[in-house]
């Protein structure tokens, strides 16, 4: 069974960042979106390993890296990268007249999926 979502706002297409990233809470959710070459991806932006934000780290290649200690995940699927931690949550993206949405679960999250600090 999967969790009930509801499409929610994050920005306007024409105005996400020039950097390629953007981080949100959205309905209580850390969430962080990433452009690429072929649209955008969003992911909880939590690491896995110590709960660390994800979204200052560096994006290369598909990837996001955890500024805490370097692990590596795809930000398209959330698989961790050459690491044996746990994949990240992903949420679907969609940009509706302009307007980028994220499907965000109608739960709020648990402590095992807030970042440290939030």
């Amino acid at each position: 069974m999967t969790d009930a979502t509801t499409w929610t706002p994050l920005c306007l297409e024409a105005d996400f960042p020039d950097d390629g990233k953007l981080a949100q809470e959205l309905s209580g959710w850390s969430v962080l979106v990433v452009r690429a070459d072929d649209g955008f991806s969003a992911v909880n932006d939590r690491c896995t390993h110590q709960a660390a934000l994800l979204s200052p780290g560096r994006v290369r290649r598909g990837a996001i890296m955890c500024p805490l200690h370097g692990a590596r995940f795809e930000v398209k699927t959330g698989r961790c990268l050459g690491g044996a931690y746990a994949d990240l949550r992903r949420f679907d993206v969609r940009v509706s007249d302009g307007t980028i949405e994220v499907a965000v679960p109608d739960t709020p999250p648990g402590p095992n999926e807030r970042p440290v600090g939030t």
